[in-house]
């Protein structure tokens, strides 16, 4: 089973950055679909962006963070990254990433999952 752990989350002010890292300790999931979910407090956990399995190839993202958020990987280090710039109050939320089969933005497809890691973002 794979694990996988968030970090990089914080406290930013509005128009400020933050990337956020994807690991899964121990393990490869260079084969995998990864996916970045958040989950803004009082609202259900909602897609932010997914790549499929090789580096360089298909992204998705949902329309809110075109142009300021972007997913990436690196399977030579088993890390998947998601570099958000221009944050706005509203990106605030518990973002999550997730391994699947599938590159998609139904969050169902995807088999495992972290545990979250907080970004909030100050106006």
């Amino acid at each position: 089973q794979v694990q996988l752990a968030e970090a990089g989350g914080g406290l930013v002010q509005a128009g400020g950055s933050l990337r956020l890292s994807c690991r899964a300790p121990g393990r490869t999931f260079n084969n995998y679909a990864m996916g970045w979910f958040r989950q803004a407090p009082g609202k259900e956990r909602e897609f932010v962006a997914s790549i499929c399995w090789w580096s360089g190839s298909i992204t998705y993202y949902t329309d809110s963070v075109k142009g300021r958020f972007s997913i990436s990987r690196d399977n030579d280090k088993n890390i998947l990254y998601l570099q958000m710039i221009s944050l706005k109050p509203e990106d605030t939320a518990v973002y999550y990433c997730a391994a699947g089969p599938l590159n998609s933005r139904n969050q169902d497809v995807y088999t495992y999952w972290g545990q979250g890691t907080q970004v909030t973002v100050s106006s």
